[in-house]
């Protein structure tokens, strides 16, 4: 992505006013959109290791969101380390050697030839994230640990609104990962959690008690704070068992109505 001279930018050959007939097929109005619209043009090289993105003003118009809403979105990559803030210079896509972020489309391609159950998908995730809350119990930074309450209180702000709540779940598990520290475990775990975000975006809405699920993300949070790894892993098992449980009786709920 380079600046031209008349102050439009060039993702790859593509400038903005070519981007929203490429990129915006489907106009983004939740961060969880902006942070899967982004993911897209980087596995399609629209957007490649180093470049910086257009400021906000502009990006919020491409993808059709508001200024609020990309913040969320690019908030959540650079929770992660797919994106990078330079002070006074920008947000940036990291370099490959600084990022985690792993291409999830050849797990989805197995779960769809090999029929991953919904319980094998949970099964993988907690294997992989009780591992990840006990590392991030000792090493989360207090930066991470502000994201992480931040993102508790917009779980709390948006009990009516399942699909955003949504977005605020799956950004505190992102942030969790990231405070592990360990590139390889986040990545699997992004990969794992995207799958399920994306099935459970499906019948979220039909949630019947968000609160109990704000409460458990809090108790994870509690453990974190204390930096008791026994208890982050505790709470993080038990969290996921009561969201698989809850995810089962969605699905119950959303084939009655169908």
């Amino acid at each position: 992505m380079t600046l031209r001279d008349d102050n439009r930018f060039t993702i790859g050959a593509v400038t903005n006013a070519e981007f929203k007939t490429l990129s915006t097929e489907k106009n983004g109005s939740t961060a969880g959109e902006v942070v899967s619209r982004l993911r897209d043009m980087m596995q399609r090289g629209e957007l490649s290791p180093g470049d910086r993105l257009p400021p906000e003003r502009d990006l919020a118009k491409m993808l059709g969101v508001s200024r609020p809403t990309l913040r969320a979105g690019i908030r959540s990559l650079a929770t992660v380390g797919i994106l990078v803030s330079k002070q006074g210079a920008g947000t940036f896509v990291a370099d490959y050697a600084e990022s985690p972020m792993l291409d999830s489309s050849p797990l989805q391609m197995l779960s769809d030839l090999h029929g991953f159950t919904s319980d094998e998908m949970f099964e993988a995730r907690l294997a992989l994230e009780m591992s990840i809350a006990g590392l991030a119990a000792e090493r989360a930074t207090s930066e991470q640990m502000t994201l992480m309450a931040e993102e508790i209180t917009g779980m709390y702000a948006s009990l009516a609104d399942p699909t955003q709540y949504l977005v605020h779940d799956m950004q505190f598990h992102q942030t969790i990962a990231a405070a592990s520290q360990n590139r390889i475990l986040t990545a699997l775990m992004n990969m794992v959690a995207t799958i399920l975000f994306d099935n459970r975006s499906k019948t979220v809405h039909r949630a019947l008690d968000l609160k109990q699920s704000a409460e458990q993300h809090h108790n994870i949070y509690r453990a974190m704070r204390e930096r008791d790894p026994e208890a982050a892993r505790r709470a993080m098992h038990d969290h996921l068992i009561e969201t698989q449980k809850a995810q089962r009786l969605e699905e119950k709920r959303s084939s009655k109505k169908d």
